[in-house]
């Protein structure tokens, strides 16, 4: 006789997103606060650094050394801080996920104590994977350093490194700790850097907010020339959205297929790979959505009214519609692997208007390749994010 019984697990995941600036400052009490959700002190942590944000901002290190000593009654640092690679080599083999871990392994952190991760995308994504497979899960508090980051990567729940030519093969969900949304990380950050993470900002108001889209269509002109509190503005309108999304959309762990987020990622995760990384991934998701944006008029489910006003907004912001690597790219090929991705069954999101989506199956090979050839005519704008500066 057969017997089957049903274990229905029930979770709750809580955890705050800080917005602030100079965290580091012993007056900020941010994230001293953020660690003292876990009862009295003092907890033992250890500190990763993005070696590009060590790089650009010298002396990081030695201030949260300081933060930690001024506020040793609750945040107890227990090894050196550990710099690691930043960029997209953080997550091309494991060596700053082994890093991380012989941290934890050495000072002795367990499942009640903290990693604090500061740096961009690839690094949090990295040290996370690190943080949520060591003894099962080190408490993990994240500190995003760019635009992409604190408006996306950082606020989610996902991490991983690429393996086998794929982006995020190896990867997990857990919820962070706690994330440190500091803006004053940003200071440093190459322009190219700033508009890519206004790729990101682009995405979720398409498919999510008209509102949002309309605030930064008025924005754009700030926006462009990189105003501080415009970009402060949009980063956490956006990062925003994200948590709303992961909240609300009933699939927080991606257990089914559909991925609304994921608007112009299928082109873009090829174009990051076809162009080994040059193109950065905020670059290469504003090309996806043009190309995406336009198929969705082609085939009727978008007004071209809305559709130029996707494309005409990210050139305002300096973000090009089109790369060179776009024009050889084996869309089918790219269009397969992100179906597997996705479990076996094709599940594209495509605006229908500003601010409304739907989800498709199926895509049609001649508009696409026709809203491939639309994008060419269009070309590259003259904006500094596709100069390399």
């Amino acid at each position: 006789m057969t017997r089957t019984t049903v274990q229905h697990i029930a979770l709750a995941f809580d955890f705050p997103v800080v917005f602030t600036r100079d965290a580091f400052d012993p007056e900020n009490a941010a994230l001293a606060e953020a660690l003292g959700r876990a009862g009295p002190g003092p907890h033992r942590a250890g500190l990763v650094i993005d070696a590009g944000l060590a790089a650009a901002m010298p002396g990081l290190a030695d201030r949260a050394r300081a933060y930690c000593a001024a506020h040793a009654a609750v945040i107890r640092l227990v090894a050196p801080p550990l710099v690691v690679a930043g960029g997209e080599r953080a997550k091309t083999d494991f060596s700053v996920v082994e890093a991380v871990w012989k941290l934890t392994y050495e000072a002795k952190l367990c499942r009640q104590s903290f990693l604090v991760v500061i740096g961009g995308g690839a690094v949090l994504d990295a040290a996370g994977f690190a943080a949520a497979t060591a003894h099962r899960g080190v408490r993990l508090v994240r500190m995003p350093s760019t635009a992409l980051s604190q408006n996306d990567a950082g606020v989610g729940v996902k991490n991983g490194v690429n393996a086998f030519g794929r982006k995020n093969y190896i990867g997990a969900f857990a919820p962070p700790y706690a994330v440190i949304n500091d803006h004053a990380l940003l200071a440093t950050l190459p322009a190219r850097e700033v508009r890519s993470g206004l790729a990101e900002a682009v995405k979720v108001a398409v498919v999510r907010d008209a509102d949002f889209f309309a605030r930064l269509c008025a924005l754009a002109p700030r926006l462009a020339a990189l105003d501080c509190d415009a970009l402060e503005e949009a980063d956490r309108r956006c990062a925003l959205a994200h948590l709303e999304h992961i909240a609300s959309g009933g699939d927080p762990f991606e257990m089914g297929s559909a991925r609304p987020l994921d608007f112009g990622h299928w082109a873009a995760h090829a174009l990051e790979e076809a162009t080994g990384g040059a193109l950065r991934h905020g670059e290469a998701v504003a090309v996806g959505m043009a190309l995406d944006t336009l198929y969705a008029a082609r085939v009727g489910l978008l007004p071209r009214a809305d559709a130029d006003a996707v494309l005409d907004l990210l050139e305002k912001l300096g973000l090009a519609v089109w790369h060179p690597a776009l024009a050889g790219l084996d869309m089918a090929a790219a269009i397969e692997a992100f179906r597997e991705h996705l479990g076996g069954r094709l599940h594209l999101t495509l605006p229908m208007a500003i601010g409304s989506r739907i989800e498709v199956h199926d895509v049609d090979d001649a508009s696409l390749a026709a809203a491939r050839e639309m994008l060419s005519r269009r070309g590259a704008p003259p904006g500094p994010s596709c100069r390399g500066e």
